[in-house]
């Protein structure tokens, strides 16, 4: 990344975008990350962009990216994940989908506020599911250490609590001038799926609505760019996208719209409070 020209143009950690100046690309992967770089420069023309490690189940990871993190921060898209996997667990004990979908990236935002803060009317972008819908958070046993081990159930935990996320980042750091808006991008076809059978991804498909096809890259990403950059939404947060607009309650038989216990304040902030204290036991 170029620093020199940090104060005239913005500067985003997210997994691809395709304008707005320098850029930082967190990735686990870094030959994927390199590779998805060198695609950014090819098709726009920019080549200010910065590939870092980043491991979102390993908190010594996310602290050591935020260690070198400098200067102003415009844009943060929370988009990494990972969906229905068998149990794992990580070294504290904590179930593997929490742990990186909610926890890493909470971690990774918190340790970014003040920089953050130092854009001046920064978004962060958290990429939830429409899979919200199978689960609220359980906080009473979240990392399923007394009920039974369910994968779809951990993943909607996981994106209730991305949505919930938005909701109080908003709240919190409303006078920083930051907001976040949660979102739904859709069914695209990534190594995201890497756990389903060709099978699950076809029920899967047809309990989101039945859709005949899988969504593009880019159509894939057009909510997250609407949320990340669209001047309508300044100083708007703690809302729900679904298909490059708002998004309504959800509708008894329907797989689209936001599940009431995702937008709960009261939820929110208490999510907030047990993942702080989760992070520093």
């Amino acid at each position: 990344m170029d620093h020199d020209h940090q104060h005239t143009c913005q500067h985003a950690v997210l997994p691809r975008v395709h304008r707005h100046g320098g850029r930082a690309r967190h990735r686990r992967n870094l030959d994927a990350g390199q590779r998805a770089a060198a695609d950014i420069t090819d098709t726009t023309g920019n080549d200010r962009i910065l590939v870092a490690p980043l491991d979102l189940a390993d908190q010594s990871s996310v602290a050591g990216f935020v260690r070198t993190w400098d200067g102003p921060l415009h844009i943060l898209v929370d988009n990494a994940r990972i969906m229905a996997s068998p149990e794992m667990r990580t070294p504290q004990g904590w179930e593997m989908q929490f742990a990186t979908n909610h926890l890493g990236h909470f971690a990774l935002t918190t340790g970014l506020h003040r920089a953050l803060a130092a854009a001046g009317g920064a978004r962060v972008v958290s990429v939830s599911s429409a899979a919200h819908l199978r689960s609220p958070v359980v906080f009473d046993d979240i990392h399923f250490t007394r009920r039974p081990y369910d994968p779809w159930e951990a993943y909607g935990q996981s994106k209730t609590a991305n949505v919930l996320l938005a909701v109080e980042l908003t709240r919190r750091w409303a006078d920083d001038g930051i907001t976040s808006n949660a979102l739904m991008p859709g069914a695209i076809r990534t190594n995201l799926q890497r756990y389903l059978s060709e099978e699950e991804l076809n029920r899967m498909r047809a309990q989101s609505g039945g859709a005949a096809y899988w969504k593009s890259t880019e159509q894939g990403a057009a909510t997250s760019v609407l949320v990340a950059t669209a001047p309508l939404l300044d100083g708007i947060g703690g809302r729900y996208f679904e298909d490059c607009q708002e998004a309504g309650p959800n509708q008894p038989g329907t797989r689209t719209g936001y599940a009431p216990y995702a937008r709960d304040p009261e939820a929110a902030e208490r999510l907030w409070t047990v993942s702080e204290e989760t992070l520093r036991a």
